[in-house]
């Protein structure tokens, strides 16, 4: 029995591409982690543990701990927010859901620092919100809120919502509505509906959701940078700075390893939560 070697022939650009692209760099971040800086900047080929070990100096701990709680609060809310709008569309009939999707990733058709840019806009003194409270009557001074930890949750959620909506979507049109139906034959309310049999078949999608959020957000650098201003640190500026600023590669590469660490966790995790609810569901069908 000969194997058919066209599905391997057909996904060998895409491995060697992702190869070449990701899994090399990140052995190169990797191995460089565990050099020296040189003197005067640069790298000093000396085998060291004092990368790693500093990585879990209570200072750069701190910033973990504070990027992780940021990531973790927008990517909560986005995957409320986003669910909420994903259970909406699949609500619509067949014939609207395009449209109402295409709505909801028409923000990633401009760049990314345009709509940052566009909430420093909206937050600023002078921006619209403040005018618009003007307009309205409000004569007080108003709290500030750009280069605020809350403006960048704000960026985050913006920026990464359409993922969690095209996440929690793809569940939920899959839905067969008699299961619904069958449930309120049944007597359960809408609510009991909705708690123990739509949001238990969908749990892959939101935790899909939360993790896409979340593992975008811990590394990320542009939206701390432009609406935090410089008042807080995240891990994505503090890799940013070792690399660009502070000339310290072998120290960067130490953040970026255990960034990366921690963004292959919650991959796991979020695999092992969508195979225990497939196999869940395959048990209840069978």
């Amino acid at each position: 029995m000969t194997t058919d070697r066209r599905p391997i022939l057909l996904m060998s650009p895409a491995l060697l591409w992702l190869f070449g692209l990701m899994v090399v760099p990140c052995l190169l971040i990797l191995v460089l982690a565990f050099f020296r800086r040189g003197m005067y900047g640069g790298i000093e080929y000396t085998f060291t543990l004092e990368n790693i070990a500093l990585v879990f100096d209570p200072l750069y701990a701190q910033i973990f701990l504070k990027s992780a709680w940021i990531a973790g609060l927008a990517a909560g809310i986005a995957s409320i927010l986003g669910y909420a709008a994903a259970y909406a569309i699949a609500a619509m009939p067949r014939h609207r859901q395009s449209a109402l999707l295409f709505f909801a990733v028409l923000p990633f058709w401009s760049n990314y620092l345009v709509r940052t840019y566009a909430w420093i806009v909206l937050l600023n003194r002078e921006g619209l919100i403040v005018n618009l409270a003007r307009w309205v009557g409000f004569e007080g001074e108003l709290p500030s809120m750009l280069y605020t930890e809350q403006a960048v949750v704000i960026g985050l959620i913006y920026n990464y919502l359409p993922f969690v909506i095209l996440s929690c979507y793809a569940p939920l049109s899959r839905l067969n509505p008699e299961i619904s139906e069958a449930s309120r034959d049944l007597g359960a309310s809408g609510w009991t509906t909705f708690r123990r049999v739509v949001l238990p078949m969908t749990v892959p999608g939101i935790a899909t959701g939360f993790v896409f959020v979340f593992v975008l957000s811990i590394g990320n650098f542009v939206t701390p940078a432009l609406l935090g201003g410089g008042q807080f640190q995240m891990i994505g500026n503090l890799v940013y700075a070792q690399f660009l600023t502070a000339n310290d590669w072998p120290f960067g590469a130490a953040l970026s390893m255990v960034l990366i660490m921690v963004m292959l966790g919650l991959l796991m995790a979020q695999a092992t939560v969508s195979d225990r609810a497939s196999g869940g569901k395959a048990g209840d069908n069978g």
